[in-house]
């Protein structure tokens, strides 16, 4: 029988652990499987509740990170230490809904795909900017990058052993799991279903937060804003040059002289912008360097049960 690990990333989560627990095994009665918890730096009850589970349940795995690294980190490890030949990645917070996936192990089980994904149709419960942000990043992500992003994809997949390798050759300090899952490539078969309210807890994801994790996102999948800043410097020189000549063709032919304190200012200002912009825009790209040339791990383990075995 194949054996299917299910990893779950966990920050301040001790309330979802155990309930997550049992949605999985009511689901897979009668399967080979393992949980593999990562409790990445959480500050509440996560990590106990985890090692209870795993002293009444010889199926739970889980990995404790020395701090919170991120759940692209936690993603990481995860499949790093998943053993199964098919490997599945869930939120604990049950949004990716349990039910789904024998279905989805059904799916990959034909032969003919390699990745079975979950999409959200909705996004029931979210508030309308979220919404339209999150539309809104797709969109643009999908208009200046190579990758072809499905709008309302999830991190909630099943995946073939060959497509978990692939993914853990990309060992990149900055990761943007989505677009990771896209570049490897493979057959994927997308499953769609309504967007579900947590079980227990609250978000720790923030607007700001979700900005800023879309600016990684194109960030690492695309140089196009680099080519955007040049665009814009060469557009406005080209202006400044042909108004400066209008200027002294106007001064010359009719002694006019200069005028417009507000305008000068107004211009100004604008083009200082885009400078800042087009620096701001060139710091990002050069901070990822600079990161990724440290060769720091993704992530550090302070206690596991996996070495244990």
């Amino acid at each position: 029988m194949t054996v299917l690990s299910i990893v779950v990333p966990c920050f301040n989560e001790e309330e979802s652990v155990g309930i997550f627990l049992d949605e999985i095994q009511k689901v897979l009665a009668g399967h080979d499987f393992e949980v593999i918890y990562i409790n990445d730096g959480s500050s509440d009850n996560t990590l106990k509740n985890i090692k209870n589970l795993a002293d009444s349940n010889p199926n739970v795995k889980y990995i404790s990170f020395s701090r919170n690294f991120g759940k692209e980190a936690a993603i990481y490890a995860g499949l790093s230490n998943a053993t199964g030949d098919l490997v599945c990645l869930m939120d604990v917070d049950l949004q990716h809904p349990p039910s789904m996936l024998p279905e989805m192990l059904e799916t990959i089980s034909r032969g003919d795909v390699d990745v079975v994904a979950a999409r959200r149709t909705t996004r029931k419960g979210e508030g309308r900017f979220k919404s339209w942000a999150s539309h809104m990043f797709y969109k643009v992500f999908n208009r200046i990058s190579d990758l072809e992003l499905v709008e309302g994809a999830t991190d909630y997949r099943v995946m073939k052993r060959t497509v978990v390798d692939s993914i853990l050759q990309l060992s990149e300090y900055n990761r943007f799991s989505k677009g990771l899952f896209q570049w490897v490539g493979f057959e994927t078969e997308w499953i769609s279903y309504e967007n579900v309210e947590r079980v227990a807890g609250e978000t720790t994801w923030s607007v700001w937060g979700l900005f800023k994790y879309s600016i990684e996102a194109i960030v690492a999948f695309t140089s196009i804003p680099l080519s955007i800043s040049t665009l814009l410097g060469t557009v406005f020189s080209a202006v400044a040059f042909f108004y400066m000549l209008f200027i002294v063709a106007k001064y010359l032919l009719y002694s006019d002289s200069v005028q417009g304190f507000a305008t000068i200012m107004c211009a100004i200002l604008f083009l200082g912008g885009i400078q800042l912009l087009s620096i701001g825009i060139l710091g990002k790209y050069l901070e990822k360097t600079y990161l990724e040339s440290k060769h720091r791990p993704v992530f550090i383990v302070k206690e596991s049960n996996i070495d244990e075995e």
